[in-house]
């Protein structure tokens, strides 16, 4: 099987790469450039990861022209060709709702959210034959996401910041913050296994297993004898900064069989 993986540099755009070739797999990289469109045709599988993924950028017009009129067109010409597409959403769609079901209403509080949304909305929309899965990710966390800075996860900023300085920045009254955390390499997993599932349908990608923010500073500051130092909020997160996330994976695990890994397993070198 040959496949396209649209953000291959990104964080798990590189993992799935990997993980994809590991399994034995051809794959091909691109990164979005408006002069120069992917080739599409010559594909059994399209896996569309490329987006602006900032949560913090306020440039509308250039969020939807990356995320939602390029995803159109990838699309399309899956469409055209008869080609298998798997695509990344986000459970950012959910906003500070509390029912995380793939059908549950959404609240999307950022142009990312939005752009995702309407690409969601969309698709639900289209007449199609080919395979089409939309895959809803919740909070991922691994290796090689060191370049996405203030985006990174927090298992990678706690960590550097216990290993770097000894000392965890932590929101206050982050024992509030709750969210679904979810290890890369189980993201990669359920990519590939979805692959073997020939129904088109939209997947929350998560664990069901949330924890907050508290937890993981207290587990990696016991890991690295590491200090916890509580600051405010900064006031550009503030409104849009989701409280709770939990993955309501039934759609997902009757579909595949998967067992996804805890933090503390992660932390524990349980990784691979």
């Amino acid at each position: 099987m040959k496949i396209l993986v649209t953000g291959h540099n990104g964080f798990i755009g590189k993992n799935l790469c990997l993980y994809l070739r590991s399994k034995g797999l051809t794959v091909e990289g691109y990164e979005y450039d408006s002069y120069k469109l992917p080739s599409i045709s010559k594909f059994d599988c399209v896996m569309h990861l490329g987006a602006i993924s900032s949560t913090t950028e306020k440039d509308v017009d250039l969020v939807m022209n990356r995320n939602y009129d390029f995803s159109r067109w990838i699309f399309k010409e899956c469409k055209k060709y008869k080609i298998k597409l798997q695509y990344a959403s986000s459970a950012s769609v959910y906003g500070t709702g509390t029912n995380f079901s793939e059908n549950a209403p959404k609240q999307p509080q950022s142009p990312y959210a939005w752009s995702k949304y309407l690409f969601d909305r969309w698709v639900s929309n289209q007449d199609y034959e080919n395979l089409v899965q939309g895959l809803r990710y919740f909070n991922v966390y691994g290796p090689h996401e060191g370049h996405k800075e203030d985006q990174s996860s927090p298992i990678h900023k706690f960590t550097n910041q216990a290993k770097s300085i000894g000392s965890i920045s932590l929101f206050e009254n982050s024992d509030k913050y709750v969210r679904d955390f979810v290890c890369v390499q189980d993201v990669c997993r359920v990519h590939y296994k979805l692959l073997q599932h020939n129904k088109s349908d939209i997947f929350n990608v998560g664990t069901g297993s949330p924890v907050s923010f508290q937890h993981v500073a207290n587990l990696i500051a016991k890991k690295y004898n590491s200090d916890i130092n509580y600051i405010k909020m900064p006031d550009n997160l503030k409104g849009q900064y989701q409280e709770y996330t939990c993955a309501n994976i039934d759609k997902l695990t009757s579909a595949i069989d998967i067992n996804f890994r805890t933090i503390e397993e992660y932390l524990n070198g349980q990784n691979n």
